[in-house]
This record gives structure tokens, sequence and C-alpha cells, in this order.
């Protein structure tokens, strides 16, 4: 009985047509829609027409071995497709390169199809988690890039495609992007505390296009960062674009919103705790809100894209 009705997509390279023949089979009867390759450069081929839900690859193939195609199949529209390496090798370092060139696990051969099978369904749930992830990110407009120990973007929220595109010159350009992530973490700054350095500038032909701020690990060999522009608005400006407040008003906001009290606003502003109060009266009815613990959130959703 077919066990996957969603009919998923397994691509599966392998360049001996008995291992094709059984692992086909065996994954058609559980309900997979199954691909071929026989080489890594058919797998890049087949990918840049069709994306395939999961991709089970034979490590050792003559020309461009699985390693490779691996690393290949990372960099374009099958980035974020899990794959297994199936392979007779078993030592460490093999199982290390496997995991180094991208892929998520390793079985050796001969395969025992009940584990293949499990692994499938374990890989393509946690692929469907971080996709479901990844569009709530959409949806809320933050300009998010996620890249991999090689400093090459693996994904990224449309809104920071399309201000890197807008940065570049037309559609995002990755190299450029990739190889300041890289120069970057092979100083070892991934190791500091998130927010602890100073925006990354991403620059071409002398000028700074845009810039990067590290927010986290997210695992171990993925780099969360988010993009803004080369010359941000400040944060007060900021407030005023998205709601219509004075200069005065945004600078208030912009202290209730970084925790301090009414008192400290008055001091930092060379004003009186009364015209801090006054313009806090103003404010809430512009935010449409009733207590400064709203109106911080508010501006919080806008200053930091949450």
């Amino acid at each position: 009985m077919a066990e996957n009705a969603a009919q998923e997509i397994v691509l599966l390279v392998d360049d001996s047509p008995e291992a094709l023949s059984f692992l086909t089979e065996a994954l058609e009867a559980s309900g997979y829609s199954v691909l071929i390759a026989t080489s890594g450069e058919s797998a890049i081929n087949i990918v840049a027409r069709i994306t395939p839900d999961i991709v089970l690859m034979d490590a050792v193939m003559p020309k461009m071995d699985g390693f490779e195609a691996c690393r290949r199949l990372k960099t374009g529209p099958a980035a974020e497709s899990p794959v297994i390496f199936m392979t007779g090798l078993s030592e460490t370092e093999h199982i290390v390169h496997a995991l180094e060139s991208g892929g998520v696990d390793y079985l050796t051969k001969p395969i025992n199809i009940d584990e293949l099978r499990a692994r499938i369904r374990v890989h393509l749930a946690n692929a469907r988690s971080a996709q479901s992830a990844r569009v709530a990110l959409d949806a809320t407009g933050r300009h998010l890039l996620a890249a991999g120990p090689d400093g090459m973007p693996r994904w990224m929220t449309p809104q920071a495609g399309r201000l890197i595109g807008d940065a570049t010159g037309g559609s995002p350009d990755m190299k450029i992007v990739g190889s300041r992530i890289a120069a970057w973490l092979a100083e070892g700054n991934a190791e500091a505390a998130p927010g602890s350095q100073p925006m990354l500038p991403v620059n071409a032909n002398g000028k700074t296009l845009f810039q990067l701020a590290f927010l986290e690990r997210t695992g171990a060999d993925e780099f969360l960062f988010r993009v803004t522009a080369a010359n941000p608005v400040s944060d007060d400006e900021t407030l005023r674009k998205h709601f219509p407040l004075t200069m005065r008003e945004s600078e208030v906001l912009l202290w209730i919103a970084k925790g301090k009290t009414n008192r400290d606003i008055a001091d930092i502003l060379g004003l009186s705790t009364r015209t801090v109060n006054k313009h806090l009266e103003t404010i809430y009815v512009k935010l449409g809100v009733e207590n400064r613990a709203s109106a911080a959130v508010k501006a919080a959703y806008v200053l930091h894209d949450i």
C-alpha cells in the first residue's frame, strides 16, 4: 500500500543500474514519485527543470562524485532539498565529507529499505517545518538571509532578495554576498555574541551596496543575518515613516521603546516631565493604543522587523 499520498518527488542519483532498479521499485511502492539520474551532471540538469523534495545521492560516481554534485545542487533551485548519501564507504572522514558537502544524512550500502523509508520521512518532515518557518518569516516582511559555512546564501526572504537585487542592479548577486560572509566567518566572528559586532558592509567597486547584521547561529552550519540598506535611516525617522508623528514625538517614542522612564526621557531630550507626558498622550492617540507598553510594542515591531 502506498504510504505517501502527497506524491513527493525523490531524485535518485546512482550510476549502478541494479541499485536504481531496486530503489526505484521500493520507493514507488511507498507512494513516492521517483526521478532517476545516473550521474552528478544529469542530476544537476534535472533539478534545473524540476525541484525534488528529497535527493538520494550515491557518493562514489565517475567524473563528478556525489560530494561535488551535492555542493552544486546546494547552490541552485534544489538548495532546500535534503540530500541523503548512500555509499559503501563508512570511514569517519567520508561521513564528515558528506555532511560538509551539504548532506543531512548518510546510509551505508547495502541499503536497508525500511531504514531508508524512515529516514526519508524524518527529513521530509524537517524540510516541511523549515519551509513553513520561512514562509512565516516572509509574511512578516523581514529582511533575513541564512548562509552556510562557505558563506553562500541558502535561503532569504523575498524582502531581502529585493533589497540585495536593487543594490546590485538586478537579480541578487550571491557571489558578492557569499565571498563577504565567507571572509567574515574565516575570521571567527560567528563565535562572538550576536549583536556584539558592527554591521558587516558588502562592497563592490569601492561602494557599500548594503549591510549585514549577524543575528544568530541557527544550526551547526547555518548563520542568520539581517540585511539593511547601505545608508539606513535613523530609528526616529523610521518611526515617522510608519506613524504620523512629529520629530519630537518620534524621539519620545523611540526612548519609550528602549525602556526609558518619563524622567529619563526628559533628561535625555532636555524637556520637562510634564512635556514628555503631553507628548505621550498624543502618541497614544496617533498609534491607537492606551498605554506605554502597547506603544513600545508597536515601535519595536517597526524598528526590528518583528
